[in-house]
C-alpha cells in the first residue's frame, strides 16, 4: 500500500483505522468537521464535510484508498435516511473519479435471517426502519461504478467505543463496582467484535483488490452473552463481579411509546431476546486474520477506560 490514505469520521472505527495506517508509516488524511483525530506525525487532520463534493475532491487528491466511517448525527432511521445515503454517494463519486477504494464498516443489521448464524453468503434483504436503511446502502455500493468493500461487524467494543452496548453503559459501571444494566436478555449468545480487529480486516482489504467489491466479516470470537462480556470486564479489571440486571423488551416497547430514542432501540431488540450470532471463519480464513482473544480484548478495554479517569 503506497500513497495516501483518506479516513472519514474520527469515532471508534475511523479513529483506530488511522491510528493503524500511521503505525504502519502510511500517509494518512483524517476529515471531521471538527478536525479531530490522532495526533501522529502521519496523520493530517482536515476539517471537511463528507457532504461537500468540491470538498472531498480536493481532500481525496492522491488518495489510494478511502475508509468511509462516519454515522448518523442520531441513532434514528430518520436520520439514516436523510444522511447516510447521501453522503456515501459522494465519496463514492469522489473516490471514483480518483481511483481510490472505498471501505466500509458494516453492520449485521441488513441480515434478513439472523435467527440462524451469519456467515457471509447469508441473504441481506431485511426491509423497514434502520434495517432497510442498511440494505440499500449495500445495494447502492454493489451498483457503483466504484471499487468497494464492506467489512461487516458484531456489536463493537474496546477503546474508544463508546455509544454501544459493551461501551459507557457497561465498562465504567462495572470498574465502579455499580450495578450494570442491558438490554432484552443477558444470557442469549451475542457476537461483539474487537474494534483494532475490524480496522485491521478493512486495512488488510483495501490493500488486496482480489477482496475488492465483495462483503467480508470483520475477525469476531464466539458469541458470548451480555454476562459473559461483563465478566471478561470484571476479570480484566481485577474488580468484583458486578451485580447484573437486564430490561426487559416488553419495558422498552412501553417506553417507545412515548419516546422516539426508546422506540428506536427496540427496534434491535430481537438481537438482544435470542441468539445472535455471526461467523467469520471464512473471511479470517481468506485475510489470514484471527480475532483477538477476549482476555486480551477486554484487558485493552479496561485500560483504555481506566486511563480516561
Amino acid at each position: 500500500m503506497n500513497g495516501l490514505y483518506v479516513v472519514t469520521g474520527a469515532g471508534p472505527v475511523g479513529w483506530t483505522v488511522a491510528e493503524q495506517l500511521a503505525g504502519q508509516g502510511k500517509n494518512v488524511r483524517i476529515l471531521t468537521r471538527s478536525g479531530s483525530g490522532p495526533k501522529h506525525p502521519l496523520v493530517e487532520r482536515v476539517k471537511a464535510d463528507v457532504q461537500d463534493a468540491a470538498q472531498l475532491r480536493d481532500a481525496f487528491a492522491g488518495a489510494t484508498a478511502v475508509f468511509h466511517c462516519i454515522h448518523g448525527s442520531a441513532y434514528s432511521v430518520d436520520a439514516w435516511q436523510a444522511e447516510l445515503p447521501r453522503a456515501e454517494q459522494t465519496v463514492l463519486s469522489a473516490a471514483g473519479e480518483v481511483g481510490a477504494v472505498v471501505v466500509f464498516p458494516e453492520s449485521l443489521y441488513s441480515y434478513s435471517e439472523p435467527e440462524r448464524p451469519m456467515v457471509e453468503a447469508g441473504p441481506r434483504t431485511a426491509e423497514g426502519g434502520k434495517r432497510g436503511v442498511r440494505t440499500a446502502l449495500l445495494k447502492a455500493r454493489d451498483a457503483s461504478p466504484t471499487n468497494t468493500v464492506s467489512v461487516v461487524a458484531g456489536d463493537f467494543f474496546g477503546p474508544r467505543v463508546r455509544t454501544s452496548h459493551a461501551g459507557e453503559r457497561v465498562v465504567p459501571a462495572v470498574l465502579a463496582g455499580k450495578k450494570v444494566w442491558v438490554i432484552g436478555s443477558a444470557d442469549q449468545p451475542h457476537s461483539f467484535t474487537y474494534v483494532p480487529d475490524l480496522a485491521a480486516a478493512m486495512i488488510h482489504a483495501a490493500a488486496t483488490p482480489s477482496l475488492w467489491n465483495k462483503v467480508w466479516h470483520a475477525p469476531t470470537g464466539p458469541a458470548v452473552t451480555q454476562r459473559q462480556l461483563a465478566t471478561a470486564f470484571t476479570e480484566a479489571g481485577g474488580v468484583q463481579a458486578p451485580k447484573l440486571g437486564a430490561i426487559p423488551g416488553w419495558a422498552l416497547r412501553t417506553m417507545g411509546v412515548f419516546s422516539k430514542d426508546f422506540r428506536e432501540v427496540a427496534e434491535m431488540l430481537y438481537q438482544f431476546e435470542r441468539p445472535f450470532v455471526m461467523d467469520s471463519a471464512a473471511s479470517d480464513s481468506v485475510f489470514g486474520l484471527r480475532p483477538t482473544a477476549l482476555p486480551e480484548a477486554a484487558a485493552a478495554t479496561v485500560a483504555w477506560w481506566r486511563a480516561q479517569g
